[in-house]
């Protein structure tokens, strides 16, 4: 399993991707803001999402898991 962690600290404002869905390495997966900037977190890898382990509005750490992919 490959996990899709945040690069910074801030809030989930979009989760472009689900359970299921197919993403190849760069792929914008997930939008999160800090420091009212709008910063895109992509996948460094390919794969198929297992579970989405974060929710819009969430605020995660630099280094939380944000999705698992097999």
């Amino acid at each position: 399993m490959k996990e899709i962690t945040s690069s910074m600290a801030g809030t989930v404002l979009n989760i472009m991707v689900g359970n299921g869905d197919e993403v190849t390495a760069g792929q914008e997966v997930l939008m999160i803001e800090s420091m009212k900037m709008e910063i895109p977190i992509e996948s460094q890898t390919e794969g198929k999402v297992s579970e989405v382990k974060v929710n819009i509005g969430d605020f995660v750490n630099e280094g939380d898991v944000l999705l698992v992919l097999e």
